[in-house]
Parts: structure tokens; sequence; C-alpha cells
């Protein structure tokens, strides 16, 4: 009773919010949700003088953009419309830029110069792939980078000289390893190396010279393992990795004698990201993510700086770049209701001075709020997500989307969300659980979900449309499922094994056949074959139990499936199937499949086709508003 109360009153008193003449957000472009950045990924120059980012550029691809900062004087300096550039690194001179050309197999660094745009192509051999993995502002005219020249299938280090092009072979890889990590000195003296099984070393040496040892091994359960610099000695390695912890901690690993010290660690939340003062080596602060982004300093003198950037944006923090003597940053904030906005932070006045915003056609608009929820699953289990409302709609009995996140080992975090913005602005009520499985609440948290894909994974979100019911935001009788890859799988199983709970379901890449799933992901790497089979399962029995494809005959609600052609996690003759079991059935089926596409939708315009489709979809099963079709929205070649 005290529960219906509470869920009762608080329902009132967000429906106060909500005036009485309010009228709902008007209806925007559905494209605006998802076009691309105009301006993103800004890093500053290793002398704090200037700003490179990627925008368009002019060719429908993105180039590189340097700007002086404190002036509006923006100049192209690379572009190559037969190779998007997504991503580059200053060079240690801060005269130059670093980036990498693909070409089919091959990817070559090319070096330009931040003033002119002049380049030169610095590994030009057709047939290597070449990587970056280290520059220093103290070594400015050496960069190291990584390339199959040697063995095709292998990455060996290489000592590479900008000036004379000259590239000697640094660190040979041994056959296993698949990163390296130079000190501060750069020297290449980290490595980590992985096993058919799951697990992992990470591997150290004394100096250039001196034979690997194992330091640390990871099993495949220890979760993930991210190394971030060396100490300021470079007698110790920080690590962030959850070994002998329940949630991934922030630690120091003794070169000499492996003894691990955290320095960062939340018993339930993972820490998600951590920043090395550029000129000290030391470390400065750590993220971690709950229901919000959260940065402490471990560095006391850097308390000062973080409360300074909370009062300048209302958005969570992110660390994006530092100038070689650490007194310049760019940061970047992300809201949920605005786009990404991007600042230059100026240490020695504790100072923010806006950059720009990464998608300027969001700004001002009526976008909707995204609210952490949480709620106890039915074994007990306390789950964590968020709901999205509509603007100036009275959240009460809205039709409701269960938007499922894929992997299933990732999460949905709080910030601007696309599709969530999108299906709000139609008068969607959208939530997101982090069903068990998911990752960021520590290790226990995603072992819950370990065999669990049609079992509890599948009535946790069950039990988030009933937390949503009874809350009075959701209509019982209006509500759709829907995702992508594992969201999409979830779709399925929600349909088949739950028949009656949702109104209608839509899935995007989704496995229907976890045994067929296992023998894809197998043919890639045992390590993968390992890291499914542990979460997922390896009976072949128990798979089949657990495939909506098995049972695809229990399903009565209006489905809207898309599949790429080319997809090997999900072959197109699983869905075929799937497809052809229902409509026997007179189940209505929309069935779209685009000739170009693999696992998920990586064509904008097959995107923006699909997008359309999906919108009149939930419109005609939920009544949401619909946004009337345009020229070239047709998906008629693409329906089967």
């Amino acid at each position: 009773m005290f529960r219906s109360l509470a869920a009762a009153l608080a329902i009132a008193w967000v429906a106060c919010l909500v005036p009485a003449s309010a009228a709902p957000a008007p209806l925007l472009e559905r494209n605006l949700f998802f076009r691309n950045p105009q301006k993103l990924a800004p890093a500053v120059s290793p002398d704090g003088r200037r700003v490179a980012y990627l925008a368009p550029a002019g060719t429908g691809t993105f180039g590189i953009w340097v700007r002086t900062i404190g002036l509006d004087d923006p100049k192209l300096i690379a572009s190559d419309p037969g190779s998007p550039i997504s991503g580059f690194l200053w060079q240690g001179d801060s005269r130059h830029v670093l980036y990498l050309r693909t070409t089919g197999s091959s990817a070559h660094v090319v070096v330009v110069n931040a003033s002119t745009g002049q380049a030169r192509d610095l590994t030009p051999d057709p047939s290597v792939r070449a990587n970056i993995e280290d520059v220093d502002p103290a070594l400015p005219g050496t960069i190291l980078v990584s390339t199959n020249a040697r063995d095709k299938s292998l990455l060996d280090v290489y000592r590479l000289d900008v000036e004379r092009g000259g590239m000697v072979l640094d660190t040979r890889n041994p056959g296993n390893v698949t990163e390296w990590f130079p000190d501060n000195a750069m020297f290449v003296r980290g490595a980590i190396a992985r096993d058919r099984d799951g697990s992992s070393v990470i591997e150290v040496r004394d100096n250039a010279l001196a034979p690997w040892r194992t330091l640390v091994t990871f099993g495949p359960d220890d979760g993930f393992t991210d190394p971030i610099a060396f100490s300021a000695d470079d007698r110790s390695l920080y690590v962030i990795d959850s070994k002998d912890s329940n949630a991934a901690q922030l630690v120091r690993y003794d070169l000499a004698t492996g003894k691990a010290q955290p320095l960062a660690s939340d018993p339930y939340y993972d820490v998600t990201a951590a920043f090395v003062d550029p000129r000290t080596h030391a470390l400065a602060a750590a993220a971690f993510e709950r229901e919000r982004v959260a940065w402490t300093a471990l560095d006391p003198q850097y308390g000062p700086d973080l409360a300074a950037l909370g009062r300048a944006h209302a958005g969570d923090i992110e660390i994006d770049s530092a100038s070689a003597d650490g007194k310049v940053w760019i940061v970047a904030f992300n809201s949920d209701d605005a786009p990404k906005s991007y600042y230059v932070y100026d240490r020695t006045t504790r100072s923010a001075t806006f950059l720009f915003v990464a998608n300027p056609e969001l700004s001002g608009l009526s976008l909707a709020k995204m609210q952490p929820i949480a709620f106890q699953a039915r074994d007990g289990l306390t789950l964590r997500g968020y709901i999205t409302l509509p603007v100036g709609v009275a959240p009460h009995a809205l039709p409701t989307v269960l938007l499922v996140h894929g992997g299933p080992w990732a999460r949905d975090s709080w910030g601007y969300n696309g599709l969530a913005q999108w299906l709000a602005n139609r008068g969607y009520a959208v939530l997101q659980v982090n069903f068990r499985g998911s990752t960021g609440y520590g290790r226990a948290f995603e072992a819950t979900g370990d065999k669990q894909w049609a079992g509890a994974m599948r009535t946790d979100l069950l039990d988030a449309r009933e937390w949503s019911i009874k809350a009075g935001y959701t209509d019982p009788a209006r509500v759709a499922i829907m995702g992508a890859s594992y969201g999409g799988y979830a779709t399925l199983a929600a349909l088949a094994f739950d028949p009656g709970s949702f109104a209608c379901g839509v899935d995007v890449s989704g496995m229907s056949d976890l045994g067929a799933l296992l023998a894809a992901v197998s043919k890639q790497s045992d390590t993968l074959r390992a890291s499914y089979g542990i979460r997922m399962g390896f009976d072949a029995t128990f798979l089949k139990s657990q495939s909506p494809l098995f049972i695809a005959d229990r399903i009565s609600a209006p489905l809207l499936v898309g599949q790429g052609a080319n997809d090997q996690r999900v072959p197109l003759h699983e869905t075929d199937r799937l497809v052809a079991t229902l409509r026997t059935r007179k189940i209505p089926v929309v069935y779209v499949v685009f000739p170009d596409e693999a696992h998920g939708f990586a064509h904008p315009e097959n995107n923006r086709r699909f997008n359309v489709l999906v919108e009149d979809f939930l419109g005609h099963n939920l009544g949401g508003r619909v946004e009337r079709a345009h020229v070239g929205d047709t998906l008629d070649p693409y329906l089967r």
C-alpha cells in the first residue's frame, strides 16, 4: 500500500511540473537526431597554442582542421575522400599532425604540416598495415609505429624518424601480443598477450634489451584489462582492472615485485577513465560511471580544477587532451538534453572557455531529460537504468518503448542519446535498463547474467516494464520492445517466451539461434568462443532451449525485422526461416534486408530509410506521432 501511495505521489509531483496549458514539443525532423557531428575529437597541440579537430571537408567525409586557441581562424589541413579520416594525433613538435590512411587491407601513417597542409606517407609500402603507437614532445622527431611488415598476421613495433623517414625494428612480436605500452622515455616495456581460452597476461621488461617476464595474469573471468601509463619513475604500471575485486579499480603494479596497490575503487561501480598529468606523469584523477560520470582527484592539487569544471557546465566531464606542460586541457561536457560541448580549460586561471558543440543543429531544441532509475527485479537484485519522458506531456499512461542495449556486455549511460530523443519527441516514454549481464556494475552483477539470455536477463526486462507501469508512466497496452544485436535477440525472446507482454517489437540483426551464434564467433577466434561460451553456455541442447527461432510459432505480436544480407553472426537464412514461420501463422511481419550491410547498419542512408519505417510501425501499433516520409525514403527495393 505504501509503495502504491509513494508511486502515486511521485506521479502527481512530476505532473505538476507540466503546466496545464503545456503542449507537446514541436515535431522535430527525424534526421536531426542521427546526423553526424559537425565538429568532434578536438585535441590541443603540445605547446598549448592550437587545437586540431575533425569536421566535414566538403567531400562528404571528415577532414582535419586546425585553429588557434582564442581565434576564429579554422583551416583545413587534411582530407581524403578515398579514405575517411577517423582520428589523428599531434606530433610532439606541435607543427605536424599524424593520421592513418586506409586502403583495402593496408593502413599508412601520414604526417601533415599543420600550417601548410603538406603531407607525406611515412609507411608507403602498399602491402603493410601500420598503426601509431606513441608520440612524445620530449622526442618530437621520433614516433613509434607498429606494422605487419615482417609477418602479415602480427604487429611489430618500429622506431621511425619523421624527418628522414627511416624505420628500424624496435620490438618483435613473439606471436601473441595484441597491445604495446611504451614507458616515459619512449621505450616499449609493456605488452598484453592473450591466450585462446580468454585469459591474458601483462608482460614487462626492465629495459629495451632485457627479457620479457609476466607481471600479472588475468583469467577469463577477471574482466577487462586496461593499462593506462607508467608511473613517473617508470618503476610501476597503472592499470584499470578487476582482478581480485568486484568492480574495476585503478591499480599500481610494482614492476619489480608485481605487488598491486589499489589507488581508486568503488565496491559496485567500475573505474572507467584516468587522467595522467602529461608534464609530471603523475596520476591526477579517476572517473567512475555510476548513474552519471563522477571524477575524483587522486592528487589534491587537481581538486580545485575538477570543482572549476563542475561550475563551468552541468554536463558530465570528459578530459580529452592536454598540452605538454599540463596547463591547457580540452574538456568535453556530455548532457542529456543538448549536444556535446567542448571547452578549453586553462589551469593557470582555472577558467573554461567555450570552443564549440558537436552538433549545433541540436542546440536550443526541445529535447527531453534522461532520468536515472532504480528498482528491484523479481529475485531482489537491484537494477538501474534511465527513463526519458516526452517534453510537454503529462508523464502518465504513455506509450512506451523498452529500448534494449546490444552486447549484451555493455551498458546504457546517461547523456545525449539520439534514439531516445527521437522516440521521446514522437510521444513515447523511453525505458532503458541495465539488465544483469550489463557491464559497469562489477563482476558479480555481470556474472548473474551467465547462461541467462532467455532466463533472468529476459525477466529483468519484463520487470522494468512492470516497474514503469506501476510508477504510472506506462500504458500497459502500449509497450514496444526494440533493439539491435543482443537487443534484437531480447526483442525476439520477449515476444516468443512471453507472448502478450508487448504490443509489438523491432528487431535489428537479432540472433535467433544461439548455437549458430556460438559457431559463428568460433570461426573468428578461439578467444571469442571462450568468452561467449562462458557467458552464454556451450551445451547445444541448452542453447537451443534459449533460442527464439525454435519457438517462433509462439510469437503473436507484430514484428519489424531489419537484416544485413552479409551478416556473419546472424546469417540471412536464419532470419528468413524465422520470418517464414511467422508468416505461415499469419503474424504481421515487416521484413527489410539491405544487400550492402552486415551486422547492424553502417550506411547512413540505410539507417535513415529504416528509421522512417520504425516510426511508421510504432505509430501504427502504439499511436505515437509520425513524420511524413520524404523523397528518397522509400524501402520498396529492400522489403521482402
